[in-house]
């Protein structure tokens, strides 16, 4: 009896299948996109104190990934609704970080492009507006239920807008990189798997930010510093003349910081530079007679604070404390804003005095002895252990 009718019937049922499974799989790819786009808007209307929106979702499924065009976050006061722009984004690529599903973790990584992150400082908040609980890990998690463990910023901005008070206040860093790896702690185990550095520009300057963190800890566990170099102060004119009701004709500023934190205990230092500061001028002609006589007294102020050998004015204030709680030596920052313009000049560079380590310091009860201890001259520490 022949056989061929029956091969015909099953090729032709195989046939219907692949057919079938053909147009489901083209159907699921037309639909997925809404589908994640629902979900997502979904997600983001619920997330308390903020409300946010996608336009539009693409996906690129043969590298495991999606993309997320012309995203919004805005925060939403708790009494008035009133919405005010925190984050926006034209362009945010998410997908499978194949280098980690080697080494057998599925874990995703996220790029964005041209983000602008901006805070702003809203006159109608009330005291008794709620307190945001909600962290960056909450957000992340909106946009995918896959750990994240590569974070890349590509040309950011970050910004602070004041528009209470006259002139406002619009400072910003910009061009901004910001690459943080092993967020998830795919690679090691130590106590400060994940890295994170960055770098932008500030106002013709430029500033450099690393640290090492424990991105998975319930509390914050960190060691970070900051450098600035070279900022244009006349590009922060707004903000001296809302806050501080002066301007200046010249000046760059620098900064320098180191923080640690961990068991909700932090430790650090800033150091401020101003160098070649020009209060008075020229420029200041036009200004009103208070205003003169302001601009004397700082410039005053200025000139007896800044060294002579290098043309700066510098300090160095400790911090100290738990969250919650924090103590700033004020008068340690007084004498040594001082001693940098009577006696020695502050050297402008990181300390390398603060790490996870120096965190256990704080539960010291003697702040002074503390201050002391981790922010003395180079060397004073040494020569009073040799000699006890």
């Amino acid at each position: 009896m022949s056989t061929t009718p029956t091969k015909k019937a099953r090729k032709r049922k195989a046939l219907k299948i692949v057919l079938a499974l053909l147009v489901l799989l083209i159907a699921i790819r037309l639909v997925l996109p809404y589908a994640i786009l629902h979900y997502v808007n979904k997600d983001l209307t619920t997330i308390h104190g903020y409300f946010g929106h996608v336009y539009d979702i693409d996906l690129s499924l043969y590298r495991g990934a999606y993309v997320v065009n012309d995203i919004y976050i805005n925060k939403v006061d708790s009494v008035t609704k009133n919405q005010t722009p925190l984050f926006s984004c034209p362009n945010v690529d998410l997908s499978i970080e194949w280098r980690s599903l080697f080494k057998g973790k599925i874990v995703s990584e996220l790029i964005f492009s041209a983000p602008v992150l901006q805070f702003t400082e809203n006159k109608a908040v009330p005291q008794q507006m709620e307190k945001d609980t909600n962290d960056f890990r909450h957000m992340l998690k909106t946009f995918t239920p896959i750990k994240v463990n590569r974070i890349e910023i590509l040309d950011g901005k970050i910004g602070y807008l004041d528009n209470t008070v006259t002139p406002i206040v619009d400072v910003h860093l910009d061009r901004a990189h910001i690459l943080a790896k092993n967020l998830s702690n795919v690679v090691d185990t130590t106590l400060l798997p994940a890295n994170i550095e960055a770098e932008a520009n500030v106002y013709e300057g430029r500033m450099k930010f690393n640290m090492r963190v424990d991105a998975l800890a319930d509390d914050p566990t960190y060691d970070m510093n900051i450098e600035i170099k070279d900022a244009n102060l006349v590009r922060f004119n707004d903000f001296f003349k809302a806050y501080a009701g002066f301007d200046v004709n010249k000046g760059t500023f620098g900064l320098y910081m180191e923080l640690a934190a961990k068991d909700r205990k932090f430790i650090g230092y800033v150091k401020p530079f101003i160098t070649n500061l020009d209060v008075v001028g020229p420029e200041d002609k036009k200004d009103s007679i208070l205003r003169k006589i302001w601009e004397g007294l700082v410039g005053i102020v200025a000139d007896v604070l800044t060294n002579p050998g290098s043309n700066q004015i510098a300090t160095k204030i400790p911090i100290v404390g738990e969250y919650g709680h924090r103590t700033i030596g004020t008068w340690y920052a007084v004498l040594a804003a001082l001693r940098n313009g009577f006696i020695q000049a502050i050297f402008p560079a990181l300390d390398n005095q603060v790490s996870i380590n120096s965190v256990k310091a704080v539960q010291e009860k003697n702040k002074e002895g503390l201050f002391k201890k981790i922010f003395g001259k180079p060397g004073e520490n040494k020569s009073k252990e040799k000699k006890k």
